[in-house]
């Protein structure tokens, strides 16, 4: 089960690189404000690779009268999701650092729980709302670290994120009425 944290930026459970996996860059933004969006940019990617997998999971295991809608809907979002972990990765690699990508990692960054055992569809349906929005939180705590570094091409990743995961969580929770 992943750790729970405050979606404030909690960083203790980031592992440090060394000087030696730690890229010289020189784009304006502070070695001290890289690594503090790069903590927050990996939290957003341990929650966005927890959100996928169980967007996945339930995609394989939903049964009921809604099978196919939501077999298809969840379809659509978790490719959406492998596309977004692939651009926060690579963002906290244009930021000089290393990107996590183990689960141990993912579990000790994320806020997002695992399912216990398949739940029902409903079930499954509000497990998603709360992850879309834990994401959303997530993202939103990054930014006031980016708007005081100036980071613009971040800020418009968060944007990006965040739009997509309210209206993710909106149409979820329309199911749910």
């Amino acid at each position: 089960m992943a750790k729970q944290r405050q979606a404030t930026g909690q960083t203790s459970n980031v592992v440090t690189p060394t000087a030696a996996t730690v890229a010289r860059v020189n784009i304006g933004i502070s070695d001290k404000d890289r690594k503090r969006i790069v903590q927050g940019l990996s939290h957003l990617l341990a929650d966005t690779y927890t959100l996928y997998l169980k967007t996945h999971n339930f995609h394989w295991n939903v049964t009921g009268p809604m099978f196919n809608t939501l077999h298809l809907m969840f379809e659509g979002q978790y490719n959406e999701l492998a596309t977004a972990v692939d651009q926060i990765a690579e963002r906290i690699r244009a930021l000089g650092y290393p990107a996590p990508g183990t689960y141990k990692e993912f579990a000790k960054l994320s806020s997002i729980p695992e399912a216990e055992g398949v739940p029902v569809a409903e079930e499954m349906i509000r497990q998603l709302v709360e992850g879309q929005e834990a994401v959303t939180r997530t993202a939103r705590g990054i930014f006031p670290i980016v708007d005081a570094a100036s980071d613009e091409p971040t800020a418009d990743l968060l944007t990006q994120r965040m739009q997509l995961h309210e209206k993710n969580a909106w149409m979820l929770r329309s199911l749910l009425a």
